[in-house]
């Protein structure tokens, strides 16, 4: 049991603060598009801002067991994460903006949507490019 969660602990941990990650993207678009009325693409980048904070904390401490906040280690590791999810942004930005925007279409199950394919493209990068263990 303890070689299967050695061997899987970095996929289950990211998929719990995936969760997390998304609940908070979720939560805060709800609140600043369907309560707060901001528009779509602004409400969308806001949350995108939150749930990326919340998902480098986590990621690095617990995911990736990357503790050092060194500004050699730490800084590379930011800028690497940073410009990963704005790349997986751009394209929830595009999925809200032609999905709710253009088509109209239901903007939480949408979101929901576009969310399982970024957390699957998130973890990708973040494993193979941005905490990868160093030999």
């Amino acid at each position: 049991m303890e070689t299967l969660w050695k061997k899987y602990r970095p996929v289950a941990l990211y998929l719990v603060f995936g969760v997390l990650t998304t609940a908070v993207n979720l939560v805060a678009y709800h609140l600043l598009y369907h309560l707060a009325r901001v528009p779509n693409v602004p409400a969308n980048c806001a949350a995108w801002v939150l749930s990326v904070a919340v998902a480098y904390l986590t990621n690095k401490l617990w995911v990736f067991d990357s503790r050092s906040f060194a500004p050699a280690v730490a800084l590379p590791e930011l800028w690497k994460f940073v410009s990963c999810r704005l790349g997986t942004g751009l394209l929830d930005l595009a999925v809200m903006w032609v999905g709710v925007d253009l088509l109209r279409g239901p903007a939480t199950p949408i979101k929901l949507a576009s969310n399982v394919a970024v957390v699957v493209l998130n973890y990708v990068f973040s494993k193979l490019l941005i905490f990868r263990r160093r030999p």
